[in-house]
């Protein structure tokens, strides 16, 4: 029993020596630590997996026979009267023991043999690593070797350096001194002629010759002392100042030294200022840059520049009404004009416009088949004609579309019979004269382009700013000063920057020479001409609103932050909208999202519903149709956080 117990000890010691198959790995991360940390995880590791397996022949003690086998289990007595020991037993019982742990020491001699397989490759993979180590010694022992050979190539250099160096200075030393000599001879041979001009004319100085040379030698003497005494005064004293100049120069380094502390704290605000510039500067450079490739496209696909002054013999009128007609205007005002004036000559040739037939594309009030009447108006009675279509549009309680009521209009005012001869000359007379205001407005009305909310809301703007005017007139004299003009100005338009204020003032007469005090005719601003032309005052009030709307969908592009042609959701367009502008009502933010998106105010989901998310539309198109109805700013934009 004792062999047993000894036998199974020694078993479940090896099992539990011997590392699992699955177990025994190779860690990875020692390849990025040091040497040392590495020599020591493989010793671990050696050691770990070098533990031999327990042998088990040392508690296979032999139970003799007969004749000196083990017996085998069941086996039948010697002899008749061989009696059955309980050692016989025990025997056999450890024989079935051993075969049954005969696969267990099967395992274990194969995981050994997998043990030393996986050590064998760790120490290849050791010979490797010590292999590359020592390559590496060996290039950082070349590059020492190289470096001390530069050292001394330096070293030798230097000392070659220094020896001319020494060389040069003696050679300075002694041309110095040589000069010094020649300067001395000189000096003697000057004082030498001089003697020699005084001995030959005695008679000059009425003294004795040898007198004066000896007078002149003991002088020579005397200067020469004196200027060895003051070369040493000089090089004793060189140094030393008076103390009333170290004073003052002290003084004065002590204000220089408070002025350098001024400077340079304003240095550090200029340095900063600095710094602003140069990135604004950065900026700029890309601007200019940008401009300049811009400005190179332009000249490559630009056409030159049109010499207006040819067509003054040809437009109807002579050079007098072409210089009226292109006063002011430039190019692209100019080939309006000049479209105008082409468009309106083939108008009054024609007798009779073909009709566009009915299909879907053809607005309603010019759907016919055949030869349509031309009516030839003149431009007034067009102008005339359309002023009155708007006031009954505006005085119309039941509303419908406009092509519908433009027709209507046209069939009560000429008949059944003549209105789609007037529709079709009305239409062509103001696809044509696009600089007349009244014109052009109603044509972009008519065609879709413009809602005509715009045109009544401009008109209620210049409306209003007419009363208020008037209201400032106390003498109801119809004149203002250029202060109550101004002041005027900024209580109607109270978005406007001072910039848009002086444009206008400028439109209405002011200029730099006039003072507060000069008096304006301000109803003249509001004045037309026959043809339906505003003032240049009005004209003004129209181009800063179509740039304020035109900025207004600018601010909203960037605010989405998104190309044109990406999609932009409902809810995102929405905020983007209260973000530039939070004065927004909720009403003028659904009329706006009913616009954007082509659905019925009655059909918008409500702020916050999940069917917000699917309605989306292609940016482009969404701020051109913005761009079509009356759409401004209401309040200001809250001003960014400073970052």
């Amino acid at each position: 029993m004792a062999c047993q117990q000894s036998r199974y000890h020694s078993f479940s010691s090896a099992s539990r020596l011997q590392p699992r198959p699955s177990g025994v790995t190779i860690d990875e991360s020692f390849l990025t630590e040091d040497k040392s940390t590495q020599n020591r995880k493989l010793l671990q590791k050696r050691r770990t997996l070098e533990l031999p397996a327990a042998p088990l022949s040392h508690c296979q003690a032999p139970v003799l026979g007969g004749t000196g086998k083990l017996p085998t289990q069941g086996a039948p007595p010697a002899g008749p009267g061989h009696r059955f020991h309980p050692g016989t037993k025990a025997a056999a019982h450890q024989r079935e023991k051993i075969r049954a742990l005969e696969p267990l020491k099967a395992k274990l001699v194969t995981v050994n043999e997998d043990c030393n397989e996986r050590i064998l490759a760790m120490r290849a993979e050791e010979k490797y690593e010590i292999s590359l180590l020592k390559k590496e010694k060996m290039n950082l022992l070349k590059l020492i070797d190289k470096k001390n050979e530069e050292k001394i190539s330096l070293q030798s250099e230097v000392t070659k350096l220094r020896k001319n160096l020494a060389e040069e200075y003696l050679h300075y030393l002694s041309e110095r001194d040589a000069c010094k000599i020649l300067i001395a001879d000189l000096n003697e041979l000057r004082y030498q002629r001089e003697d020699m001009s005084l001995a030959q004319s005695p008679g000059i100085w009425g003294e004795d010759p040898v007198k004066l040379t000896l007078a002149l030698k003991m002088t020579r003497q005397d200067l020469t002392r004196t200027q060895m005494e003051l070369n040493n005064m000089k090089a004793n004293f060189g140094d030393v100042v008076p103390r009333r100049d170290f004073e003052m120069q002290e003084k004065t380094n002590k204000d220089l030294q408070e002025q350098l502390d001024t400077l340079r704290a304003s240095y550090e605000e200029v340095r900063k200022e600095h710094e602003i510039l140069m990135q604004l500067h950065m900026s700029t450079l890309k601007e200019r840059d940008q401009f300049f490739s811009e400005l190179q496209e332009i000249q490559r696909t630009s056409t030159p520049r049109p010499d207006w002054t040819k067509c003054k013999d040809v437009v109807a009128g002579g050079p007098e009404r072409w210089q009226m007609l292109a006063e002011g205007k430039n190019s692209d005002q100019l080939v309006d004009v000049l479209l105008e004036e082409i468009g309106s000559g083939l108008l009054r040739e024609k007798d009779f416009f073909p009709g566009l037939g009915y299909g879907e594309a053809i607005p309603a009030f010019l759907r016919f088949d055949g030869l349509v009447e031309n009516k030839k108006p003149s431009k007034k009675d067009v102008v005339n004609l359309l002023k009155d279509a708007w006031k009954e549009r505006l005085a119309e309680e039941q509303k419908e579309t406009f092509p519908d009521f433009f027709f209507n209009f046209l069939e009560h005012r000429f008949g059944p019979s003549d209105a789609m001869a007037w529709a079709y000359t009305i239409f062509e007379n103001i696809k044509i004269f696009h600089s007349n205001e009244v014109m052009s407005q109603f044509y972009a009305v008519l065609m879709g382009k413009r809602s005509e909310n715009v045109y009544v809301t401009q008109k209620e703007t210049v409306a209003q700013l007419l009363k208020e005017m008037t209201n400032a007139d106390s003498q109801n004299e119809g004149l203002l000063t250029m202060e109550q003009f101004n002041t005027v100005l900024k209580s109607t338009f109270p978005l406007k920057t001072e910039e848009q204020i002086q444009e206008l003032m400028e439109a209405g007469g002011w200029h730099p020479s006039s003072s507060n005090a000069d008096l304006l005719n301000y109803r003249s601003l509001f004045m037309e001409d026959e043809e339906g032309q505003s003032e240049p005052f009005v004209q003004k009030l129209w181009e800063q609103y179509m740039d304020e709307k035109d900025e207004y969908l600018q601010q909203l592009k960037q605010e989405l932050g998104i190309e044109l042609h990406e999609e932009v959701t409902l809810p995102k367009l929405r905020g983007g909208l209260m973000t530039i502008d939070p004065s927004l009502d909720k009403q003028t933010v659904n009329t706006y999202m009913s616009q954007a998106f082509q659905l019925p105010e009655s059909e918008m989901p409500e702020e916050g519903d999940e069917k917000e998310e699917a309605v989306v539309e292609i940016l482009q198109t969404a701020l051109e149709r913005l761009q079509v109805i009356d759409i401004r700013r209401v309040g200001p934009r809250e001003p960014e956080p400073a970052s």
